[in-house]
């Protein structure tokens, strides 16, 4: 039995990446949800001040462990009962984080982040299903469309956090965590309507080997440069509603700040598929990463609200035009029966580094402070660009050569 590639079909594309844009925007809607109140329920329910983020760095945990696993799915069963799946999850995952917020039990709750982290890992396909029918032209586009979806979440998002802090008083958070189920249940309505062809069975051939595809230069810095992006934009944003608190922020200003940091992570998509088309994909993604330095700097002048505001939303500006360059580099790296686990390793890499991060924010914020979660960025930074660099370099003595 052979694999078949999917046949392009612009139109068809179209369609699904408007729908995969609905289902984005109810997925991150509850996900930003959970990351402005999860620190804030761990610094709550936690041993000490250092274990605050975990609950956060459970949901990259869940989503890390699950990634590859949710692609293979997806190989076998299709895009469209993979996504379900990983909504209805998430919508248990909702409803633990209740219990859990009644109980006081951070056990508890961490499960329910973990449970979370499935559903962002069945939703961090979105982009790749998007552009699994579309022309390699549209492909760019296809792929910015569904990130809009973050728009609307964005301003969902922190609005319905600031609504729903104390829609279940004297319990702080479970009307939040209550609606964060519904809106997963939503977004599992929605994605039964992706029309996806399934492009081969499971026991058809799939190509080169993982470590062949892997191998490739310019998957080695596609790779790398998205998971570095996502790697230093988590870091950051964990860190920053526990670092606002202890500022002497209310809950209300970290969401606005967050919601802002949401919206240039999304915003920019409307242009950032035609920003590539004509600039490339490596130039934006370095774009991107000298953006995120700009954040950095501004993250060590103070810690103002002007200031918290100011990092985020140039961070968010850097990982939408890093994180869309590296995801439209990566799907020129394999062939169609190859893209479950081509993407699968990329997204596993994603989430190992995003977990880790995450981890490495409570600690640093508890050690080093405001200061010391700024500094980390810049290592990573400094990494991707060199990386992007050699790669531009490499390809020019290829040319030079050939």
């Amino acid at each position: 039995m052979t694999a078949e590639a999917i046949p392009f079909d612009d139109g068809k594309a179209r369609r699904n990446a408007v729908i995969l844009a609905l289902a984005q925007a109810f997925y991150g809607a509850a996900y930003t949800a959970l990351v402005v109140t999860a620190g804030l329920v761990g610094s709550q329910f936690a041993p000490s001040t250092a274990w605050a983020t975990l609950p956060v760095s459970m949901a990259i945990v869940g989503s890390a462990i699950t990634t590859y696993p949710m692609s293979m799915l997806m190989r076998r069963t299709g895009r469209r009962s993979g996504f379900v799946l990983g909504s209805l999850l998430g919508a248990a995952g909702g409803a633990i984080g209740v219990v859990a917020i009644y109980d006081r039990s951070f056990e508890l709750f961490l499960a329910a982040c973990f449970l979370m982290g499935v559903y962002q890992a069945s939703a961090s396909y979105y982009r790749f299903a998007a552009a699994d029918t579309a022309s390699p032209e549209f492909r760019p586009k296809a792929i910015s469309w569904v990130m809009t979806g973050g728009i609307v979440a964005a301003l969902v998002g922190t609005l319905m956090v600031m609504g729903t802090v104390d829609l279940l008083a004297p319990v702080t958070f479970a009307g939040t965590w209550a609606l964060m189920t519904l809106l997963a249940l939503g977004g599992s309505l929605i994605l039964f309507a992706v029309d996806i062809p399934l492009n081969e069975k499971h026991d058809a051939p799939s190509g080169r080997p993982l470590w062949v595809i892997a191998r490739q230069t310019r998957y080695m810095v596609a790779a790398l440069t998205g998971t570095l992006a996502y790697g230093i934009m988590v870091l950051v944003m964990t860190a920053t509603p526990v670092a606002m608190l202890g500022c002497g922020f209310s809950v209300a200003d970290s969401s606005w700040v967050i919601q802002w940091h949401a919206l240039a992570m999304f915003l920019p998509s409307f242009f950032t598929g035609n920003l590539i088309a004509r600039w490339g994909a490596q130039r934006i993604a370095a774009c991107g990463m000298a953006l995120m330095i700009g954040g950095g700097v501004a993250g060590l002048l103070g810690v103002t609200f002007g200031d918290f505001a100011v990092i985020m939303i140039l961070l968010g500006l850097g990982w939408n035009l890093s994180f869309i360059g590296a995801t439209t580099m990566l799907t020129e790296t394999y062939r169609p029966e190859e893209k479950n686990k081509a993407q699968g390793l990329n997204d596993l890499l994603v989430f190992v580094t995003t977990a880790l991060a995450s981890l490495s924010a409570g600690k640093l914020l508890a050690w080093f402070g405001w200061q010391g979660v700024i500094y980390a960025m810049f290592p990573m930074v400094a990494l991707a660009l060199a990386m992007l660099v050699w790669l531009s370099l490499s390809r020019r003595a290829r040319s030079a050569a050939g």
